[in-house]
């Protein structure tokens, strides 16, 4: 098992016992499927979340506005996006949240992944998707039948031509000798979360993943999920898992149901974290987009009353 600890993004988001959260692109709240993306204000909410020892900034990877799905993520190209904001953040660390590895070439995938690691300084934290949107598949001409290999294969040639010198691989969509891939990742690899189950056992997922990032639920149905998880995997892999919120400004504001999440006041938010963190939850990856208030105000309160109850990226204890 690779060891990250010297790894700036997977130290800044994981530590075993502790949980941390990230923010989901866009930082915004909209209706419909398309954010506003005012770049500039972007920016500037992403470097204040920064500020206040959030862990790390959510990247999507949505090819096409599909009607049906509802949500076009934070539009621009993940790998070019991801480029912009860590030329203008220094510390917190570029999750995907998840790049969708049957669409794209595994070459691609591994150049892209060990580019941004390398020019970020070791931050990028990579959660890997097999993509579930049919018309995308179809735009690419892809069978979307194959999506369980092609994941797999995806993933074991992007770890040999991290950590390998001009390896010989021949896949589905490989044949590769005589020839090396550049750059390499500075310790050889990258941390690589698997999203869901993305159509793979759970114990495929123990022994090939750096760490699984999941979807909410019950908190109690949670703790049997993190429960089967921890029975298959040696030593410490995190469990991470998205969540949707309203924050309101009535601190005191007890919850009610939104799609995936809840809206409530900070109070009651810090003690669902607090129960997530007990179940085995070490990360949470926050979402806004069905809030209804402007999202920097909603980063500051989180940042001033919610990010100092959990570990942060500089490595400070929690409130109690």
């Amino acid at each position: 098992m690779q060891d990250f600890k010297e790894h700036r993004g997977y130290s800044a988001m994981y530590r075993e016992g502790h949980l941390t959260l990230g923010l989901f692109f866009a930082i915004e709240s909209y209706s419909g499927a398309v954010p506003q993306m005012d770049i500039a204000q972007q920016i500037s909410t992403a470097q204040m979340a920064e500020r206040y020892g959030f862990s790390a900034l959510y990247f999507r990877d949505v090819f096409l506005n599909v009607p049906s799905f509802g949500d076009v993520g934070h539009i621009h190209d993940p790998w070019v996006f991801m480029g912009y904001v860590a030329a203008q953040t220094s510390r917190i660390a570029l999750a995907t949240g998840s790049i969708v590895s049957t669409l794209r070439h595994p070459l691609h995938l591994a150049k892209s992944a060990a580019s941004v690691d390398r020019l970020s300084g070791q931050r990028l934290v990579l959660g890997l998707a097999t993509g579930d949107r049919p018309s995308e598949f179809s735009a690419f001409n892809t069978a979307i039948e194959t999506r369980q290999e092609s994941f797999a294969e995806a993933l074991a040639v992007m770890r040999r031509v991290w950590s390998e010198d001009s390896p010989r691989i021949s896949t589905p969509r490989v044949e590769m000798s005589g020839a090396d891939l550049l750059p390499k990742p500075l310790l050889g690899n990258i941390p690589v979360m698997v999203t869901g189950h993305s159509r793979q056992s759970l114990e495929w997922i123990a022994q090939h993943a750096d760490g699984w990032l999941y979807y909410p639920q019950d908190v109690v149905q949670q703790a049997v999920t993190i429960r089967n998880w921890r029975s298959m995997t040696e030593g410490f892999k995190p469990f991470s898992q998205s969540l949707y919120i309203d924050l309101s400004a009535d601190p005191a504001e007890q919850p009610t149901p939104i799609q995936l999440g809840f809206r409530s006041g900070h109070r009651f938010l810090i003690h669902y974290l607090q129960s997530l963190r007990e179940i085995g939850v070490n990360h949470v990856g926050l979402n806004l987009k069905y809030g209804r208030r402007p999202a920097h105000e909603v980063v500051q309160e989180l940042g001033e009353f919610v990010v100092p109850h959990f570990a942060t990226a500089l490595d400070a204890e929690p409130t109690p």
